[in-house]
């Protein structure tokens, strides 16, 4: 085990600007709001979209499904959760019963709408989903009455940063998070 810095941008939008527009959501499909039954099906979410990405060593929990389940605890519970910014992502093949495949979860930090793990499994990258999510999260922290919203990203997530860059989102700084990871 050794300690390993990973260089982290801090990106910021403006939600009184018009938002990038989010292409329609492909069929099969399904954009659920948050309620506190969700709990689970968005860990599910979360520990599918990073149990194999970076991130998972940035964040260890995000490689456990029973840590996933427990962040969305932690972030449920805060004072600060924003349920018009939490959105679950279903995918329904024909046939077959709904799989929760994308989610992001907001909070309300120093005024700012704060993005929470914005997720989409490999299998389903590609198609706009996770424009259309963090656009229904940037709709939630207007309607609660943001005008500014935050997220982190690490650099090396060269699709993330492309994504966030693309609906005008601004890197504000660089931080650097300390993780212990298993070194070779």
């Amino acid at each position: 085990m050794g300690l390993t810095y990973f260089k982290r941008f801090r990106m910021e939008l403006d939600l009184t600007e018009p938002l990038y527009p989010a292409p329609p959501l492909p069929a099969n499909y399904e954009l659920i709001p948050w309620s506190d039954g969700l709990s689970s099906e968005h860990a599910l979410a979360k520990y599918q979209s990073f149990r194999s990405e970076l991130d998972a060593n940035v964040f260890p929990c995000l490689g456990r499904r029973d840590g996933c389940l427990q962040l969305m605890r932690e972030i449920t519970r805060r004072t600060s959760f924003v349920p018009e910014a939490t959105w679950l992502l279903r995918h329904r093949p024909l046939g077959e019963p709904a799989v929760a495949v994308g989610t992001v979860q907001g909070l309300r930090m120093e005024g700012w709408g704060a993005i929470q793990n914005l997720g989409v499994m490999q299998a389903h990258r590609g198609h706009g989903l996770g424009t259309v999510l963090m656009t229904r999260a940037a709709e939630g922290f207007r309607r609660v009455g943001l005008a500014k919203m935050h997220l982190e990203v690490t650099t090396e997530n060269s699709a993330a940063v492309r994504l966030y860059r693309r609906m005008g989102f601004k890197q504000a700084r660089t931080v650097f998070k300390a993780a212990e990871i298993q070194h070779a």
